[in-house]
């Protein structure tokens, strides 16, 4: 049994969205979110920008607020999985160090790289925050001005510049289909 597969229909799983600003992790993890809950499975979402309005509003964008911010989704994502539920922690996450962290936290974790070119990220924005980020206004925006460290060996990639949100979320579906979660949708 590897570490990304359930030990039994009781055991959850965190399935972490990784990517640059605007790569399609909150379209694609909420479409996952959706169809695991018409599976009628215990599933929970953690958005990276909801979870910034509640559960770590305060914290900035310096290297250690953003490690603090993932710490805290991840060990939220941690007391689910643990408790059955699949977790959906979808957040930016730019360094690897600390997704890292979050592995050897979580028992069943599975890295979900949103893949996703920055100039096609760049015209996504529709808040314009990478345009506000090159013209220096935005400080430690990730992929412009602050790292995003790919992963190495991610579970999944998702090339959300050649193919649909749908397609994404099908392709994380049927790995979860395939390490024994019972999927219908």
């Amino acid at each position: 049994m590897t570490s990304n597969s359930p030990k039994s229909d009781f055991d959850g799983v965190t399935l972490w969205f990784t990517g640059l600003p605007c790569s399609g992790k909150t379209t694609i993890s909420q479409l996952v979110f959706e169809r695991l809950q018409r599976s009628r499975l215990k599933v929970e979402l953690l958005d990276g920008d909801l979870v910034r309005q509640k559960l770590t509003k305060g914290l900035g964008f310096s290297k250690e607020d953003r490690d603090e911010n993932i710490r805290r989704i991840g060990y939220v994502c941690h007391l689910l999985s643990r408790n059955g539920v699949i977790a959906i922690g979808a957040a930016i996450s730019p360094y690897r160090a600390i997704r890292d962290e979050l592995r050897r936290m979580i028992p069943c974790f599975v890295e979900i790289y949103v893949h996703c070119p920055l100039e096609v990220c760049t015209q996504r924005d529709v808040k314009g925050m990478y345009k506000r980020a090159l013209a220096g206004e935005l400080k430690n925006f990730t992929g412009v001005s602050d790292p995003y460290e790919e992963p190495l060996h991610p579970e999944i990639v998702l090339q959300t510049n050649e193919e649909t949100p749908e397609q994404s979320a099908g392709n994380v579906l049927e790995y979860l289909r395939g390490r024994g979660w019972e999927v219908t949708t």
